[in-house]
């Protein structure tokens, strides 16, 4: 396993310019990175760990139930879920699965694949799930709230100014890139709130930490390919013939609909993996019934892919 030697004092990085990279697999592999584990700190919150690690707060509290997110208790060891299969799929540009709530950008001439937490579209003004480009690129970048943002806004007693200038009450922080989809409307932008990433907080577009963003925004260019989908089961018959199976918990369409239940797949190309010689059911029901987003092994076949 994987062990990272971190130096604490805010829970900060010493760079701005930041991503958690990987090496591109196989063509007939999906599995990437190495989960981890760290020790609870006296002032460490699910929150600021997540942010240290440049992963979702759901990620993390998925795999840790019980822990209290806002007073962890000191001694504590925590999973940390490094490791996932990549979304199916073309292997290039930006691709969102706002069921993992992650970020992949691909740079196949480099062989590897950055990969960030987001947040996205909270229910009632779910992100778009599409195939599209960015269409332009903002530095600093005012915020001109739409009348459904300013009505629901005054409903709370809050009166928003028709235009928030860039600074640090912008919540689009300090980057932003606009997708050529609809009116244009849908952002991937920074933040001024750190919280709510990795959550289902923002009117629709997405949300990234303010260091991942300013990363971005440097590498991708305009014009480059964006694929928002919603994939919460991945799988992969690995070279080795391992299976893995990664299930996230799925989003609720609804303010009624909290279960987050996940119905037995259906689909045929899924159904063929899972019902293989090979699979053990008792953890595949396991993974299912679980929901943590993280790939697990649940069986093996010798017949490579």
């Amino acid at each position: 396993m994987l062990k990272i030697v971190l130096v604490w004092g805010a829970l900060l990085f010493t760079s701005s310019l930041w991503a958690r990279s990987y090496s591109i697999p196989a063509d007939n592999s999906r599995l990437i990175g190495q989960n981890t584990t760290y020790t609870v700190r006296h002032g460490d919150t699910l929150a600021s760990i997540a942010n240290h690690f440049d992963i979702g707060f759901l990620a993390l509290k998925s795999v840790n139930p019980g822990v209290d997110p806002f007073l962890p208790k000191p001694g504590t060891q925590l999973s940390i879920p490094l490791q996932m299969l990549l979304p199916e799929g073309p292997r290039q540009g930006i691709v969102v699965n706002l069921a993992q709530l992650r970020l992949f950008f691909y740079h196949p001439q480099q062989h590897k694949v950055d990969v960030f937490p987001i947040g996205i579209g909270r229910i009632g003004w779910d992100t778009p799930v599409t195939t599209t480009h960015i269409s332009q690129k903002i530095p600093h970048p005012t915020w001109t709230p739409t009348a459904n943002i300013r009505k629901e806004y005054a409903e709370k007693g809050i009166i928003l100014p028709d235009v928030v200038p860039a600074g640090p009450e912008n919540p689009l922080g300090d980057y932003a890139m606009r997708l050529a989809y609809g009116a244009g409307d849908y952002l991937i932008h920074g933040t001024n709130k750190d919280f709510g990433v990795g959550l289902r907080v923002s009117s629709g577009c997405i949300r990234l930490f303010p260091r991942d963003i300013e990363y971005l925004f440097s590498q991708a260019s305009i014009g480059e390919s964006v694929r928002i989908i919603n994939q919460p089961i991945q799988y992969s018959q690995e070279p080795d013939g391992s299976l893995y199976l990664e299930v996230t918990r799925p989003l609720s369409k609804s303010e009624e609909d909290q279960s987050g239940s996940v119905d037995f797949p259906t689909n045929r190309t899924t159904l063929s993996f899972i019902t293989q010689p090979g699979i053990v059911s008792a953890q595949l029901l396991s993974v299912l019934q679980k929901r943590e987003g993280i790939p697990v092994r649940v069986g093996v076949t010798k017949k490579a892919p």
